[in-house]
């Protein structure tokens, strides 16, 4: 127990070693899966028979990715054995998905879209989905859930989908941007990729697959020598605005937030679908409130320049004794 007249940041540190050692004795608990994990995984209208074989191979890395989780996984797309229209079948699929949970929420639109500079649009085969109809689709959900939209004119999805709480990624930074997009490959290879790691924490963060899929998608257009006709972007603070990959340094955002919201990426770097086994070993109960201690402390992290040292030290502390004391949690269930 640290005595309370011990200077704030003598504390802090001595906390800061304590939430080390706590996080190091985690790291056997028994492994659970990610069952209650949802993954919806669409393929859109190919227009042409290159294009579908592409975004079906893309589906394939997700279903593989969906399997060495261990994830609950639906494909729309594929096939249709049903009379419903590919629209009806995602429209149903989310109906029947749990509205409050801890457990994510992935959704994965693999194909083209359209912009008519009013709304945008995922082609699906048969009637397509415009952003305000998904919009409302997600509405009711109160758990963790994330939007990955591979489409060619996917940027005008992004102030339409953001919200609290929500992971949005684009293929473009707008609606204007409407030739094919190919972030779709890169992503879906980068969700379950080791080499994706950028912090070397044993996963790939959702995060972590963004940049390396934008950067992969800008070294294409250099390479072939082409004008790059997508900017990805990503948006995770409910702003609305998003970000590009170039904005970060690291898995660091540096780009300026809008006014109280914290910089995009703290929530994506969150999410995780292959789990290492120390995440495997949180229950999504525990895992969510990890989750908002940890964006807790980036908060206040980002308002530091605005406090004294000693009052920084002293909201910083009992964040980490919460944070210690969870990995303490975790390290006794696996003894």
């Amino acid at each position: 127990m640290l005595h309370k007249d011990c200077p704030a940041l003598v504390r802090t540190v001595m906390l800061c070693f304590t939430l080390f050692t706590a996080i190091s004795r985690a790291d056997s608990p028994p492994l659970t899966t990610n069952s209650l994990v949802t993954v919806i995984v669409v393929i859109g209208a190919a227009g042409e028979d290159e294009y579908g074989q592409n975004f079906s191979r893309w589906a394939q890395l997700w279903e593989k990715a969906c399997r060495e989780a261990g994830a609950k996984q639906i494909t729309i797309g594929s096939t249709n054995e049903s009379q419903a229209t590919d629209y009806d079948l995602l429209k149903q699929a989310l109906a029947n998905e749990q509205k409050e949970s801890d457990s994510e929420l992935w959704l994965v639109l693999l194909g083209h879209g359209t912009f008519d500079g009013k709304e945008a649009r995922y082609n699906l085969r048969g009637p397509d989905l415009p952003a305000t109809d998904l919009a409302a689709w997600l509405e009711p959900f109160r758990r963790p859930v994330a939007l990955i939209n591979c489409a060619s004119s996917s940027g005008a999805f992004v102030s339409k989908l953001s919200a609290p709480g929500r992971v949005v990624i684009t293929a473009t930074k707008s609606g204007f941007e409407q030739n094919y997009a190919r972030i779709g490959q890169f992503i879906s290879e980068a969700i379950a990729d080791p080499e994706a790691d950028l912090d070397k924490d044993g996963q790939t963060s959702l995060l972590e697959a963004f940049l390396t899929a934008a950067y992969r998608v800008a070294e294409f257009y250099k390479t072939e020598g082409r004008l790059a006709t997508e900017h990805p972007l990503l948006d995770d603070n409910g702003d609305g605005r998003g970000t590009p990959a170039d904005w970060f340094k690291g898995i660091r955002a540096v780009k300026k937030a809008a006014e109280g919201a914290t910089a995009d990426g703290l929530r994506a770097h969150q999410f995780h679908l292959v789990r290492s086994r120390q995440e495997r070993g949180l229950s999504p109960a525990l895992r969510s409130k990890r989750d908002q201690l940890e964006l807790a402390v980036a908060k206040l992290r980002e308002s530091k320049g605005q406090l004294s040292e000693d009052e920084y030290y002293k909201r910083l502390e009992p964040l980490l004794i919460e944070l210690a004391s969870l990995y303490h949690q975790t390290s006794d269930k696996g003894r």
